[in-house]
């Protein structure tokens, strides 16, 4: 049997753009948006952090920027400025299979929040493998993983009305 060229056509083209979608990281505040890719995350400034995973009962090492360092790209309240009606404004991270995560603001906020929330790029030393990455987020407060999100696609600030 064979494949109409058609067809073939438009897999590759359909793959092509998942895989563009994977290999990005859309940040978004309203109107305001951009887009990262892996190597503009590459020289940012990194943070390394080190969480236990219950899942395999092992320490892991992450690294990445803190979350908060890409919401200032879209316009984001900072540091004193996460005070009376930013304190009610929601991140919304988002996986590749659509899993989504909850966090404040202010828990990205270092001034506000002891924990760190980092977008990761690396874990032990090693780029993420196609299960984790190319991002994750990392929650480090949390007793287990559940708002680190793996194949982190999509970050969107919103406000509680």
């Amino acid at each position: 049997m064979q494949i109409p060229a058609r067809f073939l056509f438009l897999v590759c083209l359909f793959a092509g753009i998942a895989l563009q979608a994977q290999t990005s990281l859309k940040i978004q505040n309203g109107s305001q948006q951009t887009t990262v890719s892996i190597d503009a995350l590459k020289p940012l400034p990194h943070k390394t952090v080190t969480v236990h995973n219950p899942h395999t009962n092992a320490d892991e090492t992450y690294s990445g920027v803190p979350l908060i360092e890409l919401l200032k790209q879209v316009g984001a309240p900072t540091g004193h400025d996460v005070h009376g009606k930013a304190l009610s404004e929601y991140i919304i991270a988002t996986g590749s299979d659509n899993y989504k995560a909850v966090l404040a603001l202010a828990e990205a906020e270092p001034d506000l929040h002891p924990g760190d929330i980092l977008v990761a790029d690396t874990m032990n030393g090693n780029p993420l493998d196609a299960k984790s990455g190319p991002f994750k987020l990392v929650v480090t407060e949390d007793k287990r993983p559940a708002r680190s999100v793996h194949n982190l696609v999509s970050i969107e600030l919103k406000t509680a009305e």
